[in-house]
């Protein structure tokens, strides 16, 4: 690796990591204003408000590292081009390939490290949110019964606590049932706690009333305990268990699944879930040689090189467009998935065609544009 290489490499990878930082910062501002509500309504601590939304990032980092790379190719060699250092340095000797080989080398590492995430670090990362996020929506093991809140418990169940002292003891009990809409019954306690058992969570009274009343009748019924005990998960609607999405399941259990396991509609997005982690990775060479075609493939021009770069980049819109069509078509109908491949790889070879092509192809390009300027 020579010096130009390094010197183009090194703005190159300090840019990409720049402007991939502000647009994960960005991405997680927005994305973690959908989890307020577990913080007003759930009670969510906020080490595990960070960790839901930290979860998120490795799923953000693929989609913002091909635009990101795209983007500082761009602007990096447009900003050679305009300051006439590819000028210079093709005036000694420099090649297309060698002009090239930075953007190409970033490439290949953003690839790799895209694969890694595609294959390995998402569906960990994905299964771990998805856990989380369902134990604090449908979990009550996971509620936490705030001083002075009535929270809702399913429907027709409601809790009260006055306070919680230090000893994690609650003060001033009150639980509110009206699943039976024919006998509600309210429950008062000066004390309890809330305790976990394998049957699972349940509230523990002390000191108390149990008071239910006939709608019909107007009779009232009071029990006076000195212990009572009333369990928590009953409490809430059934909570079914959770189905894995096919983002979720490892890349050996999509490339194993069979079309006799699953539902049709299931096996078709498994398939393009796999093709997904495939083929998203190669994008990074996509996006950079149409950058690098762009701004690589003619001479040096005054006037500046708006035309080209709004050409790059109104390429790039098309091809992730086209990303996204491909994934939906094939996911209706699975012989349409070679058109996945197809999206990356087209622009590669026209890209490849327009850099190092023919000489016959770029002949005329350079004096054209040098007489017009």
């Amino acid at each position: 690796m020579n010096r130009l290489t390094r010197y183009i490499l090194r703005q190159l990878a300090v840019g990409t990591l720049l402007v991939s930082v502000a647009l994960l910062c960005v991405l997680w501002l927005t994305q973690s204003l959908r989890f307020v509500e577990l913080i007003v309504n759930k009670g969510l601590s906020l080490w595990l408000f960070m960790k839901l939304t930290l979860l998120l990032l490795p799923n953000f980092l693929v989609v913002v590292l091909p635009i990101s790379l795209f983007a500082v190719v761009l602007f990096a060699y447009n900003k050679l081009t305009t300051d006439r250092e590819i000028v210079v340095m093709r005036a000694a000797g420099q090649s297309q390939w060698a002009l090239a080989k930075p953007a190409l080398i970033l490439a290949g590492l953003a690839i790799a490290l895209s694969y890694w995430l595609s294959l390995m670090a998402i569906p960990a990362s994905v299964r771990d949110f998805r856990e989380l996020q369902w134990t604090v929506r449908n979990d009550v093991t996971g509620l936490l019964l705030q001083e002075g809140v009535f929270t809702q418990i399913g429907d027709g169940f409601t809790v009260f606590v006055k306070e919680r002292n230090a000893q994690g003891e609650l003060l001033g009990i009150m639980v509110h049932d009206k699943r039976n809409p024919g006998r509600p019954v309210t429950i008062m306690a000066e004390r309890g706690a809330l305790v976990h058992s394998e049957a699972g969570p349940r509230v523990l009274m002390v000191n108390g009333s149990r008071q239910e009343a006939e709608l019909g009748s107007g009779r009232l019924q009071m029990l006076h305990f000195d212990s009572y005990a009333i369990e928590l998960r009953g409490a809430g609607a059934a909570v079914e268990d959770r189905r894995r999405d096919p983002r979720e399941w490892t890349t050996m259990e999509l490339a194993g699944s069979a079309p006799r396991g699953l539902e049709p509609g299931d096996y078709r997005r498994a398939m393009v879930e796999l093709h997904q982690r495939l083929t998203g990775p190669l994008y990074h060479l996509s996006f950079s040689m149409v950058a690098l075609a762009a701004l690589l493939s003619g001479g040096f021009n005054r006037r500046g090189q708006v035309g080209r770069v709004l050409t790059a980049v109104g390429v790039m819109v098309a091809v992730q467009a086209g990303a996204l069509g491909a994934a939906n078509a094939a996911s209706h109908q699975l012989s349409l998935l070679p058109l996945m491949w197809a999206m990356p790889a087209l622009p590669v070879v026209a890209a490849a065609w327009v850099l190092f092509g023919p000489p016959l192809s770029r002949s005329r390009r350079p004096s054209v544009e040098a007489g017009a300027a």
